[in-house]
């Protein structure tokens, strides 16, 4: 039966049931293994990304990929909500951003008898907007994104290209002009620069801004000329940042945008339209849409590691497989400067593929996965000690740790954030002790600036706030309940080894989380949401151990129940790309409620109270 401590209600019919619940979960993870890339996961089918790329296909060559295209506004048909819009994955309410760039697609690719869908794209678009004039969509897209211009720019050009924002001679005036002249200066100027875009869409900054230039050039002489001097060399730089398979970041939307708009501007036949045309083309689901992203498997394959090795005394994961999944990890590490972020070597992505880049938060969850794997020889500990020397080099002057680069914006995905900022100390006070004494020195320092960090950026709530997760159910699409159960895991390790000061926050920490506790037992993104399965189980992994019994016992129940004791998993589109946009990945449930039924049966004896 295993070691599950429950009091109230039938504990030992719950006990059972969680057993089998949690056999059942792990057994259906182990199954997704395989040698060439362990778990891969699979991520929603996204709106936004098919109507880009439905969109820049036929700006290229539009009778060439006529079947491509087709079968892309197939899709978007298929998905569109019953209110007659559309949201980021098929699971989501509608929102401005898909709908809009639906029927920019819809409008301009669509073959007539397509037209039978927009007249409720259109009216569903004048509910929200006001208006389907210039003048509504351009309020519509700056009230959604706000100083951001990383999505807004991209998504107004595509407007002004399907005959949106009025006559072609007026029409760029809509769209905000883009400094990508600034592209052309050294790496080292961004952070001082206080761009409007983050730092990792600089190949959008160009290829928006230079089709908004050829559109509308300035009227300053002097920029005018500096900017067509540097347009070859700026085109240069933008292909030197392409991934060897033509998708920067493999993104999408990303891609697609880059490729549209530089087809737009004259340059149909460059090799960075002909590389991103070929992602565009190898990226198309069968169904006929695209992702938002091609896929996350190192990131799902670090939690499937944590979920099936929770238990030191009950190893699931054979010798053989830890030793394949160690050796893929080891290889993914990168070994030069980033082109498109310019990050020092040490880091790794969120998948194997050639777009991705390094980022804190995947570097640090390969670290604690290589960690759990064991069998740290001296390639191991190399690695490692890579790794945490790139994230020492991320830590801003607060503290904290962001996504890609440090201090290289003022915009939110390039700032410190208190989820990755956890991850990345759990990471190191697991390995600290196996360092060099002058790494472990520096590394102390991080450590103690990293819990400062979380110290100062915990909510009058007692709750911290996530960067790349949230919920599309609350009106701030905030998920306090995952960064603070993230928080907590990490603090709590620090605290178990000798870290004081730190029973305040965690007191409130825990607070937060046992009040925002949904009646029926489940946790959502926040107090009084509509529980699931994905905030319940990062809920239950953060309290066990620490809290009152009851409240275990009603999460635990509420867990078992909605999963069907393991059989049902239903994805959420928690997930957070960048610019607002969502995703759903189809094992994060699974992953999440796995790992919450291991921390709970291992739990120790409960106390009275967080």
């Amino acid at each position: 039966m295993g070691t599950w401590k429950l009091i109230g209600g039938d504990s030992s019919a719950l006990a059972a049931r969680a057993e089998a619940t949690l056999v059942t979960l792990q057994t259906r993870l182990l199954a997704q293994f395989t040698r060439e890339r362990p778990w891969t996961g699979h991520l929603s089918g996204s709106a936004v990304a098919t109507a880009v790329a439905v969109f820049a296909l036929h700006r290229v060559d539009p009778e060439h990929h006529r079947t491509r295209i087709q079968h892309g506004l197939d899709w978007l048909a298929r998905s569109m909500n019953p209110d007659g819009g559309w949201g980021d994955s098929p699971e989501s309410p509608s929102n401005i951003t898909a709908t809009l760039l639906a029927w920019f697609a819809m409008t301009s690719c669509a073959a007539p008898d397509r037209n039978d869908i927009l007249p409720r794209c259109e009216a569903w678009l004048t509910l929200h907007l006001g208006g389907l004039s210039p003048e509504n969509i351009v309020a519509g897209v700056t009230a959604r994104y706000g100083a951001d211009r990383t999505f807004a720019a991209p998504i107004l050009t595509l407007a002004a290209l399907a005959g949106r924002l009025g006559p072609s001679a007026t029409a760029w005036r809509h769209v905000p002009p883009l400094p990508f002249e600034l592209a052309a200066l050294p790496n080292s100027w961004f952070s001082r620069l206080n761009l409007t875009v983050v730092s990792y869409a600089l190949p959008a900054l160009i290829a928006v801004g230079w089709v908004r230039h050829h559109s509308r050039p300035t009227r300053i002489r002097p920029l005018r000329a500096l900017r067509n001097r540097l347009s070859k060399r700026l085109l240069e730089i933008a292909l030197r940042m392409q991934p060897s398979n033509g998708g920067y970041e493999e993104a999408t939307p990303l891609t697609a945008f880059v490729t549209l708009s530089l087809a737009a501007a004259g340059h149909g036949d460059h090799e960075i339209v002909r590389r991103g045309v070929s992602f565009i083309l190898a990226s198309q689901r069968a169904e006929g849409c695209w992702p938002i992203d091609s896929d996350l498997a190192t990131w799902v394959t670090v939690q499937s590691v944590m979920a099936l090795s929770a238990d030191p005394g009950r190893p699931l994961l054979t010798p053989d497989q830890c030793s394949v999944i160690r050796q893929w990890l080891l290889a993914q590490q990168h070994t030069v400067e980033h082109p498109l972020t310019f990050g020092a070597p040490g880091g790794w992505g969120w998948t194997d593929l050639p777009g991705a880049m390094p980022d804190a938060d995947d570097t640090s969850g390969v670290l604690l996965a290589l960690h759990h794997l064991g069998a740290a020889d001296e390639r191991v500990i190399g690695a490692v000690e890579q790794g945490i020397q790139w994230l020492l080099t991320l830590q801003n002057r607060d503290g904290g740790i962001p996504t890609f680069a440090r201090g290289w914006g003022r915009l939110p995905f390039d700032r410190s954030c208190p989820d990755i900022t956890a991850h990345t100390l759990h990471a190191f006070l697991l390995w600290q002790a196996a360092m060099p004494s002058a790494l472990q020195a520096r590394m102390q320092a991080g450590i103690r600036r990293m819990l400062h960090y979380l110290k100062r950026s915990q909510t009058p709530l007692g709750s911290w706030v996530p960067l790349w997760f949230g919920t599309q159910g609350g009106p701030d699409e905030l998920n306090h309940t995952y960064g603070t159960a993230r928080a907590v895991i990490s603090l709590r390790e620090a605290q178990r080894l000798g870290f004081t000061g730190l029973e305040s926050i965690l007191q409130r920490a825990g607070h937060y989380l046992i009040t925002a506790q949904h009646p029926d037992g489940g946790w959502g993104a926040q107090a009084g949401a509509c529980p699931g399965i994905e905030e319940t189980s990062v809920a239950l992994s953060a309290l066990a151990g620490s809290a009152a019994p009851d409240v275990i016992f009603r999460g635990l129940t509420w867990l078992v129940n909605t999963t069907r004791e393991g059989h049902h998993t239903p994805a959420s589109p928690i997930g957070l790309y960048f610019a607002r946009l969502w995703y759903a990945e189809s094992l994060y449930p699974l992953l999440f409620a796995a790992q919450a039924l291991a921390r709970v049966r291992l739990q120790p004896e409960p106390r009275s109270s967080a």
